[in-house]
């Protein structure tokens, strides 16, 4: 193989059992620290999470999302609970800020936590919980990225 200063791989933990996938991701990781470069195309997509760094998620032939894995994959908008949560909803929706209800009634608001905890105390309202939302995952992200393309091609 030689030394080529850039790898490109499609599905190379395809069939391996994991034994095989724990070296490859050890041969793979060294070479990137060893300055080489991968580019990797799987479907295998928490293997990927756990040894890429920058990733481009393509989805029906096109671009749906690039960027490092710490960008991609960081928390996204803020998590509250509080027990006066149509007074919290009544806020929000005045500040213009979209949010959801979850089942167990917390809020997941598309906002700072600093900018939902400032709202909610100048409304008096009381949080019982107030954090940066969970990470989706890749697999999450890419199945939200590309679920319109995939009901568009079930329907058709």
């Amino acid at each position: 193989m030689g030394d080529p200063r850039v790898l490109i791989l499609d599905e190379p933990a395809n069939g391996l059992d994991p034994a095989g996938i724990r070296w490859m991701r050890s041969l793979l990781g060294s070479y990137a620290d060893q300055g080489g470069t991968v580019l990797l195309s799987s479907h295998l997509l928490n293997e990927i999470e756990r040894i890429a760094d920058d990733i481009l998620v393509i989805g029906n032939g096109e671009i749906v999302a690039r960027g490092t894995k710490e960008e991609l994959l960081r928390p996204n908008g803020t998590v509250g609970k509080t027990p006066n949560s149509d007074v919290l909803t009544e806020a929000l929706t005045s500040a213009g800020l979209a949010f959801t209800v979850a089942g167990d009634g917390g809020l997941h608001v598309e906002a700072e936590p600093t900018d939902v905890g400032v709202l909610a105390a100048n409304n008096r309202v009381v949080l019982s919980e107030l954090r940066p939302g969970d990470n989706q995952g890749l697999e999450e992200m890419f199945l939200n990225l590309t679920a319109s393309n995939a009901r568009t091609e079930a329907a058709a």
